[in-house]
């Protein structure tokens, strides 16, 4: 059953994943984000627990503080709510490769066991893919250089395979100790946040390991959505949902950004 099903529609998939992402946020961080779920996160959580979180862009926006949901990395409300404005250039030769920034969020078309990613082709080749993606952007880097990094992606045996088509972005490699090996300074994907609940890399190996569910999910279902034989921890926890003061702060922010019907 998904958590909005079990929820009596209180809340939808996306808005219980996004609160659990900013519940991951911790007040003086410093976060690469995203346009989509992850900015909706690290928004909601500058508006409720985390108003010291400081929100980097990868247009080169520093401390920005926008009132409602920037529709891109280059809405005008970023640079207006800034602290400071920089060079896309070093956004990525200052902040990030040396380690400066806290967490980055990742998406992903495919994730396998080891948490790498693939936002690249879908198919056995490169040169004549099924599906050729968007491709990798910043995110290799991100995934190189923060200090750790939280995946927000939909579950299924789609997305969640046994191995990806193209490794685009490295997660754990093979198993733990292939970061070392490969001279990647970040911690890697510390959260992987679905519809379903949430996996964390095992302290051994760095095997993905379904460690929460939402109201009304069981190991099961996950189980079903993942291409893999998903390890269950001992400890699952059943995630809290979301708050009232949660979702109005979330529905809040939607309502204010332009082109939604609360802006207008």
């Amino acid at each position: 059953m998904s958590p909005a099903a079990a929820s009596g529609a209180e809340f939808t998939a996306d808005e219980i994943m996004t609160v659990c992402a900013a519940r991951a946020l911790r007040d003086g961080m410093t976060c690469f984000v995203g346009i989509g779920l992850p900015s909706a996160a690290a928004n909601l959580a500058r508006a409720t627990h985390a108003p010291g979180l400081v929100l980097i862009y990868e247009s080169g926006t520093i401390g920005a503080k926008p009132g409602w949901l920037p529709l891109s990395i280059g809405d005008g409300v970023l640079a207006e709510t800034a602290d400071a404005v920089v060079s896309v250039p070093e956004i990525f030769n200052y902040w990030l490769q040396p380690g400066r920034i806290d967490v980055g969020f990742l998406g992903a078309a495919q994730l396998d066991r080891f948490g790498n990613i693939n936002t690249t082709v879908i198919g056995s080749t490169y040169a004549t893919p099924k599906v050729r993606l968007p491709g990798a952007g910043g995110a290799p880097e991100i995934a190189a250089f923060c200090r750790e990094v939280i995946v927000i992606v939909r579950q299924s045996r789609r997305s969640f395979v046994e191995r990806v088509d193209f490794v685009t972005s490295v997660g754990y490699g093979t198993g733990r100790g292939d970061r070392a090996r490969l001279g990647l300074t970040g911690a890697g994907p510390r959260k992987v946040i679905t519809d379903l609940g949430v996996l964390e890399p095992g302290p051994a190996t760095g095997e993905l390991t379904l460690t929460g569910v939402y109201p009304g999910v069981t190991p099961a279902e996950a189980r079903a959505g993942t291409g893999w034989d998903l390890a269950v921890s001992d400890g699952l926890e059943v995630l809290a949902r979301p708050s009232a003061a949660e979702l109005s702060a979330l529905r809040a922010l939607q309502a204010m950004t332009p082109g939604s019907e609360g802006s207008r």
